[in-house]
């Protein structure tokens, strides 16, 4: 086997990685998926020796030992120091025979649009954003939770629900449906019930994400306290993509705004129509997209462009992608 495919395109989250070989062509010859990429709970090597499983079986399907470009958008990839970590840990296991590392982001991004250049904000498990221009430069926030400023993402939406109900429940805080609808959702009579399972770890830590689209629903009923924190996700989304137009000079372009992330793509009308008017007035030139491509799509663009293979190149590994 030898050198006959241009890119190995990585897309690495915390619960799956996709993997897909690109030939010069943009043909995609094959893909792969593989267990969760988590360095900050396994290590960095450990981390890449899961991600080496879905490569190796990547390289055996599309008939390939190494690619011209290696281009990974991994989560966890949070500052550019932890992209160059990662980096040389991907490039020492001569893959190919050169690396770039992103944060998985701007696999979002870039697999929404024709050229690198907009602003994608995520919104899954946690919040970020990042925007890119055709020259290189980019806009990114550190997306490290609270303590980089961050608000929002499924967890803390929970967290925040949680507060909210507790709260209300023994008197301190607004009444508010959540307080029957939380403990509802795991068949629990009250809060009381649902902080004593959760503390006890009769309910696992984990499946506090389930209470997220119990927000979003207690939100379209109408309950005030709900409606307030649907808002103010609206509100972080849209000052999180002004932040990106402004320090990319696009603010007076027509750019694309691009939604990810299980939270934006589920489909929340009280949480899209309120991020749309918000970009609508405060950056009206914003055209907002949602992205429900395969990011490991954006990887391999991005690992296209890197190489300049060419506009129809794209066209076909994108038509492969959306075909799915």
């Amino acid at each position: 086997m030898g050198l006959t495919a241009s890119v190995l395109a990585i897309d690495a989250g915390n619960s799956k990685t996709d993997v897909a070989v690109v030939a010069a062509d943009g043909e995609v010859l094959a893909t792969v998926r593989g267990g969760g990429f988590r360095p900050p709970a396994d290590g960095v090597e450990a981390a890449v020796d899961a991600l080496a499983d879905a490569v190796t079986r990547a390289y055996t399907a599309a008939g390939v030992s190494s690619v011209a470009h290696v281009s990974a958008c991994l989560a966890n990839a949070d500052l550019p120091v932890e992209e160059e970590r990662l980096a040389a840990a991907l490039h020492a296991r001569a893959w190919g025979a050169s690396v770039e590392v992103r944060n998985d982001t701007f696999a979002i991004l870039r697999a929404g649009v024709a050229e690198p250049r907009g602003v994608a904000v995520v919104c899954g498990a946690g919040i970020n954003c990042v925007g890119m221009r055709p020259d290189g430069r980019t806009a990114r926030f550190p997306a490290l939770g609270r303590l980089s400023g961050d608000w929002g993402g499924g967890w803390g939406l929970a967290e925040e629900a949680l507060w909210h109900a507790a709260r209300a429940e023994d008197g301190r805080g607004e009444a508010t449906a959540l307080a029957g609808a939380l403990p509802g959702h795991f068949g629990l009579p009250t809060m009381y019930a649902l902080i004593e399972a959760l503390h006890l770890g009769l309910i696992p830590d984990a499946r506090r994400h389930e209470l997220t689209p119990v927000l979003f629903a207690t939100a379209a009923a109408g309950d005030g306290v709900a409606v307030a924190l649907v808002d103010r996700l609206a509100r972080e989304v849209a000052t999180m993509s002004l932040v990106a137009l402004t320090r990319l000079d696009l603010l007076a372009e027509e750019t694309p705004v691009l939604l990810g992330g299980g939270v934006l793509t589920a489909g929340h009308p009280l949480l899209d129509d309120g991020i749309r008017a918000l970009l609508a007035e405060r950056a009206p030139k914003a055209v907002v997209r949602v992205v429900r491509a395969r990011p490991v799509l954006g990887a391999a663009l991005l690992g296209l462009d890197r190489l300049a293979a060419g506009a129809e190149a794209q066209r076909r590994t994108r038509a492969r992608f959306d075909a799915e």
